[in-house]
């Protein structure tokens, strides 16, 4: 039983304004195996008050912009040796099999690596060349934290999620309160015990888990000066108002339903392999997973079944089994969720290829949903343009090229994508059609030293690399 008393506010432990603790539930037995103090409004007061304090000072704002580089590789290097622990902590309350989260580490270091890299080269200031020599001024042009940060993170990967807000965030010379999900009380507390170790000034930087009302709050105080946000559109939509209305910065990392067209050269062994990592990542509960799968007519029962063998050869079970590749949703209501959109492509007359909306045997006492594939789906039907996040694609046909883009366009998302064929030069042509943030040829990894971020309604704004660093900035600049 791990267990987390108090909460993390200003770099230190201090005791909860409310001290009941929430129960944390493994999503395999639902057995409780943590319990976690959660933040209050008032407990939001303090840590937000800290940040302000801390950063009028300028404690860390003032500090070089090469120490607050070596404090957050200090922070990278702990997090490095604590790998192990972290992603054991993250499949015990998140059921994220154990696969994916060894595997997220190093994704984790390479993440922190751009960020580091970007803020060694960053033009933090620099002296302009006058447009017209015979001008008397001179422009200086600098780039300064922009105060109070709250960043505010979902629980499908929450390692991930806080170090692409909080490192670029620190780097800046920020105050950050950051918000986490209850779900993830555990490893977000261990998060705050790594921050602690490295340094920081005291009020610079805040852990607090609290539910969706006591995040509104934080997101709506006037000493709040941005918000960053990963969730979904939903929230996002709510939040753009509130800063709208308060005129905070802002930046949103939101929903996806992203597509993998598969052109007809494709070596479909290739792209259908590509697929059990692209589109079932983390159990299916992946802003970034394609699951709209766009075959060639001519092809596309060849896909279907490649996707069928692929879905049924994938042990679902307990996220620390070595064999598990999908382990269970997160809560009982997440369970559902996925349960009920499998049910709706079965009403809406998709084709059930393999799975459906039972517990897979054996399993009842967890959280868990058969992986599903449906073949003859039409792109307008919901499980084709609502995001599931399960374990569930859909096989859409497709005659030409222009009609695969088409579909793959065809959605108020535009977070991922993917493209698959054997002549690299023309699926860069067709990534470039594709309106979405980020588009993989062939199975690409994402990488982290360019911009991340969606179209249209999954975000505004970019992570990652110099872009996702200069997010957390404000320009000034000063004539002499």
């Amino acid at each position: 039983m791990i267990t987390y008393g108090r909460l993390f506010i200003g770099g230190a432990w201090v005791e909860p304004s409310n001290p009941d603790l929430l129960d944390i539930s493994s999503p395999h037995d639902r057995s409780v195996i943590g319990r976690a103090a959660q933040a209050q409004p008032a407990d939001i007061a303090r840590a937000v008050a800290a940040a302000r304090a801390s950063f009028e000072k300028g404690e860390w704002r003032l500090t070089p912009p090469a120490e607050r580089i070596a404090t957050l590789r200090r922070f990278n290097t702990l997090r490095e040796e604590n790998a192990e622990k972290i992603a054991h902590l993250i499949s015990l309350e998140n059921g994220s099999a154990g696969w994916f989260t060894r595997a997220g580490q190093p994704g984790l270091t390479r993440q922190a690596n751009a960020y580091l890299k970007a803020a060694e080269e960053f033009a933090w200031e620099e002296t302009l060349v006058p447009s017209d020599p015979a001008s008397p001024v001179r422009s200086v042009v600098r780039r300064e934290a922009i105060g109070v940060v709250a960043a505010v993170i979902p629980w499908n990967a929450p390692f991930s999620s806080a170090t692409s807000k909080i490192i670029p965030s620190l780097l800046a010379g920020n105050s950050v309160v950051l918000k986490v999900s209850p779900e993830n009380s555990l490893s977000m507390g261990f998060l705050a015990e790594l921050l602690e170790q490295v340094g920081l000034p005291r009020g610079v930087i805040s852990v607090l888990p609290a539910d969706r009302e006591t995040s509104e709050y934080l997101v709506s105080h006037q000493d709040v000066d941005k918000i960053a946000f990963t969730g979904s559109t939903r929230a996002g939509r709510r939040i753009a108002a509130i800063a709208g209305e308060q005129l905070k910065r802002v930046s949103l990392e939101l929903g996806g339903k992203s597509a993998a067209i598969i052109l007809p050269d494709a070596d479909i062994a290739k792209a259908v392999a590509g697929v059990k990592f692209g589109s079932l990542l983390n159990n299916g509960e992946s802003c970034i997973a394609q699951t709209r799968i766009l075959a060639p007519r001519s092809r596309y029962e060849e896909v279907v079944a490649g996707l069928k063998e692929l879905v049924e050869s994938l042990k679902v079970g307990d996220p620390n089994d070595p064999d598990t590749f999908i382990g269970p949703m997160i809560r009982p209501d997440q369970q559902a969720r996925v349960r009920t959109y499998i049910q709706l492509g079965i009403d809406e007359g998709a084709r059930l290829v393999t799975g459906g909306p039972h517990v897979p045997e054996g399993l009842e006492k967890g959280n868990y949903v058969t992986p599903t594939v449906f073949a003859d789906v039409d792109n307008s039907m919901r499980i084709a343009q609502e995001e599931i996040f399960g374990p569930v694609l859909v096989v859409i046909a497709y005659d030409d090229e222009d009609e695969a883009v088409r579909i793959a366009n065809d959605s108020e998302y535009g977070l991922s994508g993917g493209v698959w064929s054997s002549d690299e030069a023309h699926a860069l042509e067709v990534a470039r059609r594709v309106r979405t943030g980020t588009v993989t040829v062939n199975g690409a990894s994402i990488a982290f030293d360019g911009p991340f971020g969606g179209f249209k309604a999954s975000g505004i704004g970019r992570e990652y690399g110099a872009v996702g660093l200069g997010t957390y900035t404000e320009y000034k600049t000063i004539t002499v």
